[in-house]
C-alpha cells in the first residue's frame, strides 16, 4: 500500500509540474494574441489578462490527455533510470500491478474533470465571450434555445436588443428567422421599441425584416396608438453568419449538468440534438480514456534503461497517444454527422485504447 501511495505522489507531482508549465505557455501564448486583437481598443493590460486567465479552464480541460501522458512517460522512465522498476518486481510485484496507483489518479483526475473542470471550463467560456463582445462591440450577444424557440440577444454600443424565433432555417445557406419578436433596450436599460415580423434574414451588418410592425416604448406615449408597419426594414447588428452557426452546434459553454435540459428544450423547440448527445457521452467517457491514456505511455517505458531506445519509445508513446486523440476526435465527428451511432463515437475509442495498451503490456511483461 505505501508503495501505491508513492507512485500515486510521484504520478501528482509530474501532472502539477506538467500542467502547470503547459498552462503558463498558453497563457503567454493566449495574452500575445489578446494583445494584438484589441490593439487600438483602449483595452488595458489587466483586461487583457483577465481574458487569457479565463482561456486556462477549458485549454486544460483540452489538453488533459497529453498532460497525463506526458505525466505517465515521464514517471516511468524516471523509475526505469533509477531501477525502483526492477525493485518492484524483485519483491514480487508484476509491471502491471505497479499502474494500478497511476491508474488510480487518473480515473480519479477523469471524474474531477467532468464533475467540476467541465462546468468551470464552461463558465469561464462564456464570461470569456461576454467580455470579448464588450471589449469589441461595446455589447454582448448569447444564443439559447427553449421549447418555444430560439433566443439571441446581440449587443452595441447603443444598447442590447432581445430576438425571439420560433423557428431558424440555414444551417447550411443564409441565416433566416421566422415569426420574430425584437425587444430594443438603451444604453441604460430602458427598453425603447419591440418590433414583431415575420421573417429576420442575416445580411452583411444587419438583420433584413419582412412584414414588421414596431411599437416605440416611451414612457410618454401609447405605443398601439404610434405603432408603424413597414414591408421591409433593416435592424444593424454585429453578429455573422459564421458565428452564429458555430453558436446554434457550440457545445462549449454548456456543462455536463445543463447538457441533458439543454437536449431537451432543442428536441422540443424542433432542432438537431446530435451534436449534444454525442458530447454528452464522449465526457462521460473522459475517464476510461485517460486511464488509456496511461496505459499508452506505461506501455513503452515500463522498461529498464539498460536496454537503450528510451528516446525512441518515449517519441512512440507520444505519438500514438496524440493517434488515439485524433481517432477519438475523428470518431466525435463522425457521431456528430450521423456516420456512425452516437455510443460508438463516444465509449469504442477510449475501450479499444484500453484493450490495444493491455496487449502491448502484456506482452513486454510475459513475452
Amino acid at each position: 500500500m505505501k508503495l501505491d501511495f508513492y507512485y500515486a505522489r510521484r504520478f501528482g507531482q509530474w501532472l502539477m509540474i506538467i500542467g502547470t508549465a503547459l498552462m503558463t505557455l498558453i497563457v503567454l501564448i493566449d495574452l500575445g494574441e489578446q494583445a494584438n486583437r484589441y490593439d487600438g481598443r483602449g483595452v488595458s493590460f489587466g483586461q487583457l489578462l483577465e481574458l487569457s486567465m479565463l482561456s486556462v479552464p477549458a485549454a486544460l480541460d483540452e489538453f488533459l490527455p497529453l498532460i497525463i501522458i506526458l505525466a505517465t512517460v515521464v514517471l516511468f522512465i524516471g523509475l526505469a533510470r533509477s531501477s525502483e522498476l526492477v525493485v518492484t518486481r524483485a519483491i514480487g510485484r508484476s509491471g502491471i500491478r505497479a499502474l494500478a496507483a497511476p491508474l488510480g489518479v487518473a480515473a480519479i483526475i477523469g471524474t474531477l474533470a467532468v464533475t467540476v473542470l467541465n462546468p468551470l471550463a464552461a463558465a469561464t467560456s462564456n464570461r470569456y465571450e461576454s467580455l470579448s463582445d464588450t471589449y469589441r462591440n461595446g455589447g454582448t450577444t448569447a444564443l439559447s434555445f427553449s421549447g418555444e424557440g430560439l433566443w439571441l440577444r446581440q449587443g452595441s454600443p447603443e444598447g442590447q436588443s432581445v430576438i425571439h424565433a420560433r423557428g431558424h432555417s440555414g444551417e447550411t445557406e443564409q441565416i433566416t428567422l421566422y415569426d420574430v419578436s425584437i425587444l430594443s433596450y438603451a444604453s441604460d436599460g430602458q427598453p425603447v421599441r419591440r418590433i414583431q415580423a415575420d421573417r429576420a434574414r442575416l445580411e452583411d451588418g444587419g438583420w433584413q425584416l419582412t412584414h414588421a410592425k414596431i411599437w416605440p416604448l416611451a414612457a410618454d406615449q401609447n405605443p398601439e396608438a404610434h405603432s408603424e408597419t413597414q414591408q421591409t426594414m433593416r435592424l444593424a447588428t454585429t453578429l455573422t453568419q459564421d458565428r452564429i452557426r458555430d453558436s446554434l452546434g457550440s457545445v462549449s459553454g454548456i456543462s455536463i449538468y445543463e447538457l441533458p435540459n439543454t437536449i431537451k428544450g432543442l428536441s422540443e423547440a424542433g432542432f438537431s440534438t446530435r451534436r449534444f448527445e454525442v458530447q454528452l457521452q464522449v465526457e462521460l467517457a473522459r475517464p476510461m480514456f485517460l486511464i488509456a491514456m496511461v496505459l499508452v505511455g506505461a506501455s513503452f517505458t515500463m522498461r529498464h534503461a539498460r536496454f537503450g531506445g528510451t528516446g525512441l519509445a518515449v517519441l512512440t508513446a507520444v505519438l500514438l497517444g496524440f493517434g488515439l486523440y485524433f481517432i477519438r476526435n475523428f470518431a466525435q465527428v463522425l457521431g456528430e454527422n450521423g456516420q456512425i451511432p452516437i455510443y460508438l463515437a463516444a465509449w469504442a475509442p477510449p475501450i479499444a485504447s484500453i484493450f490495444l495498451t493491455l496487449g502491448l503490456l502484456l506482452h513486454a511483461e510475459d513475452g
